[in-house]
């Protein structure tokens, strides 16, 4: 049975700190591969920033291509309306019933796991992996397999901060994202 990570957002842009949580999940558990799954409308946030579907897609590939262990899980994006994880689960599972899912997620979301949609039924489908996230509690009731990565205080608030104010984002985001960034003129850029 294969062994799949998936790391889900809105990767609005993606960011260092996604790459790294993936890489140290993938070693740690010895996965086959790690899937980054942007989300259409994530239930928790509202503003999308004027970055089209397509354009945060082509970032995620940007940010993935150099790893073979990384891929691109557009699932989401093409079902389309609010991504619900149970809902997303349930179909990937029915999709590919010979994979085991791993359902990544960081410390922010640990701490706001009771209020997921369909939680128990959810915790059925997958085997959620945490990675702390500076300045969260990361704890839970719910079962949850956590892995000690470095952590890195950075978000995709921040970036979009710094692109808009034309502050360095050097190390931040990998090149060809940041160069996609300022050729489509996201943020601000």
């Amino acid at each position: 049975m294969k062994k799949i990570g998936l790391l889900g957002g809105t990767f609005n842009p993606p960011h260092m700190g996604h790459l790294m949580m993936a890489n140290e999940v993938f070693h740690a558990l010895q996965l086959d591969e790690v899937r980054f799954m942007p989300n259409a409308l994530p239930p928790h946030k509202e503003k999308r920033h004027d970055v089209s579907d397509t354009q945060r897609l082509a970032m995620v590939q940007h940010a993935i291509q150099p790893y073979a262990h990384f891929s691109l899980e557009s699932y989401e994006v093409e079902k389309g309306g609010v991504s619900y994880s149970y809902d997303t689960l349930s179909a990937l599972c029915a999709r590919e019933p010979d994979v085991e899912f791993y359902f990544i997620i960081g410390g922010d979301m640990i701490d706001s796991l009771h209020t997921w949609y369909r939680i128990e039924d959810l915790l059925a489908l997958v085997k959620f992996v945490g990675v702390k996230r500076p300045q969260t509690v990361a704890m839970t009731a719910y079962p949850i397999i956590m892995v000690d990565a470095p952590q890195i205080d950075l978000s995709s608030t921040l970036l979009r901060e710094r692109f808009a104010t034309h502050s360095t984002v050097t190390f931040l985001v990998p090149e060809t994202v940041e160069a996609f960034i300022r050729q489509e003129g996201l943020y601000g850029a």
